[in-house]
């Protein structure tokens, strides 16, 4: 299936190319003052403890660190009795009494004694003192307005949040609220409706973001550290492919083999000759496939799982090299090999278009997102755009495209992506004209993008597929390798959760299954007795993938029916690990 930009096609076939002052006794923050003494004010250092002694095996976690943290978050779970034994039992003050004082001072509106506390904290970095009094001085501006003390919030201005000479935008915008009486209500900030008057806890929060995590430990920091270490372990485990229903912290996850889709649960053996290519739409619903029978079968996957024939589309003179859907799923595009491209309406399986140049071949076909437009790649290496009526709206010619029947529109519309040389792959603006190339050292034979479109699956002639970022500088992230390719074009898919794996069709008869971002070779799936020339995920259900061979059948893989009664399911078969609904 294809080969190289103008070659001679293989003897086989062409298969181408309000809040109110309060106090900390209110707060999750700690009641009672730490019993620990200081010598001063200072908050550095907090040491009733030896700062260096450590907890744990690794010998990593310092102690005074760890039960801060632990106070903090019997705090904010509400516990404050315990949060205040946890510190006087460790003499570890979760905060010092300066630092005490300094939040007490916030709630309580004293806005000229917060800020000369704050220089007593001991913050070595002045741009964060000064930050903090900029936010603490706007409050007190704000608050001396809605008091209708005008003339002392012009005193304000001028005199302390002026000479900070910082965020002079916002000091001009300040300014203005005491100019104009619709500024009083709200401000204007880098395009947004900004609230002037805010609550005093929520000014806390924003100093408490803004000071070191040393001065102020942060907000719910130990159910932070938790939730990324599960997430660490989820993206562990190289069989993740549920929705989490349950995950407790009493075990480690880990998911087993039969997450995974390799039981064949169905075989399709409608067409007639080798089955090229075939896609999911978007929601999951149907499947399209296309054969060298020049025919293209939409099948419906019913709430069970198993699949239908919906309908047979006829009309193509040439084998169906290439299908899109629409974006919302109700149409599909067709493209025979270097032929004509048709639009098919799903629900009636009529043909509603044809699309065509004279003496040119058309050799692949995709949406613009908003489904008005339709995009083609054309033998004369050029692109073309055609509203739905067939009007041609623009023609990119050049060295646009190669006889290869691959084309990608990103999500937001705004790139195309083609192979313009046999080991190059194009990504321009149609709008902005801009350009940035993917340089292989291999002829190309697929590439699919990523449903976010950030990233590009490529095919190579010497049996691998390249992981490519294209979100900003292009960057190869990872390879994978196993699969068998030597004569024919064999396409790979992003799938999974996630689109956690990437598959891949191959000539041994096989599919060949990755862990995308390890790059490890985690499932190979026998079953087929030709070429599997394409693969294509459920989108909208991890467990099923589909597989087109060869050997003119279309295999539908699932997980391993003695261990699905063992998972909650919902429509169309998705299910949860860990035995969570």
């Amino acid at each position: 299936m294809g080969g190289a930009e103008d070659a001679e096609p293989p003897s086989k076939r062409v298969k181408v190319s309000s809040g109110k002052p309060g106090d900390l006794s209110n707060s999750t923050f700690p009641r009672d003052p730490a019993s620990c003494s200081l010598n001063d004010l200072m908050a550095r250092p907090l040491v009733c403890q030896g700062d260096d002694e450590v907890v744990g095996t690794k010998g990593v976690i310092k102690k005074v660190e760890f039960v801060r943290i632990l106070a903090e978050a019997l705090y904010s779970l509400g516990y404050n009795k315990t949060g205040a034994h946890l510190e006087e039992e460790s003499g570890i003050p979760l905060q010092s009494a300066v630092v005490k004082l300094f939040m007490q001072q916030v709630l309580d509106g004293k806005w000229d004694e917060s800020v000369a506390t704050l220089r007593k904290i001991g913050l070595v970095d002045e741009k964060v003192v000064q930050l903090a009094s900029f936010l603490i001085l706007e409050q007190k501006f704000f608050e001396l307005l809605d008091e209708k003390k005008v003339m002392d919030a012009l005193k304000t201005l001028s005199t302390e949040i002026g000479p900070l000479c910082i965020n002079t935008d916002r000091v001009r915008e300040l300014s203005l609220c005491i100019l104009s009486p619709l500024q009083q209500v709200r401000a204007v900030v880098s395009g947004q409706v900004v609230v002037r008057a805010k609550p005093r806890r929520k000014l806390l929060e924003e100093l408490q973001k803004l000071l070191p995590p040393t001065v102020i430990i942060p907000e719910q920091r130990l159910i932070h550290l938790v939730e990324q270490a599960l997430d660490l372990q989820l993206d562990a485990c190289r069989f993740h492919n549920s929705l989490v229903g349950e995950i407790s912290l009493l075990t480690d996850h880990q998911c087993g083999r039969d997450q995974i889709p390799s039981q064949t649960l169905q075989i399709l053996r409608n067409h007639s000759d080798e089955v090229w290519f075939l896609q999911f739409s978007h929601d999951g619903k149907y499947l399209a496939s296309s054969a060298a029978d020049c025919s293209v079968i939409i099948w419906e996957v019913k709430l069970d799982g198993l699949f239908c024939m919906k309908h047979q589309f006829s009309g193509h003179q040439k084998p169906v090299s290439y299908m899109s859907w629409s974006p919302d799923d109700h149409q599909l595009l067709t493209c025979g090999v270097e032929e004509v491209v048709r639009r098919w309406d799903i629900e009636s399986g009529e043909c509603t278009h044809i699309y065509e140049k004279n003496g040119l071949g058309l050799i692949s076909c995709g949406w613009a997102p908003d489904g008005k437009r339709i995009l083609c790649g054309v033998t004369d290496k050029s692109i073309s755009m055609w509203d739905l009526e067939g009007k041609e709206l623009e023609c990119w010619k050049g060295h646009r495209t190669i006889r290869i029947s691959d084309l990608g529109i990103t999500s937001d519309g705004q790139h195309i992506v083609s192979v313009c040389k046999d080991n190059m792959i194009l990504l321009f603006g149609w709008e902005s004209k801009a350009e940035k190339v993917i340089q292989e050292d291999q002829t190309i034979t697929s590439f699919v993008l990523s449903m976010d479109s950030k990233y590009l699956l490529v095919s190579l002639w010497n049996q691998e597929i390249h992981l490519w970022n294209i979100e900003g500088t292009v960057k190869l992230i990872s390879k994978y390798k196993g699969h068998k390719r030597s004569r024919f074009v064999v396409r790979s898919c992003f799938g999974g959760l996630g689109q956690a794996f990437v598959a891949s069709g191959s000539e041994d008869s096989q599919v060949y299954i990755w862990h995308r971002s390890s790059g490890e070779l985690i499932e190979t799936l026998a079953g087929h007795s030709g070429t599997v020339n394409c693969v294509s995920w459920n989108p909208a259900n991890p467990h099923m993938l589909a597989s087109a061979s060869d050997d003119h059948t279309i295999r539908i893989w699932g997980m391993n029916q003695v261990n699905m009664k063992h998972y909650d399911t919902v429509s169309n078969g998705v299910h949860y690990c860990n035995g969570g609904t």
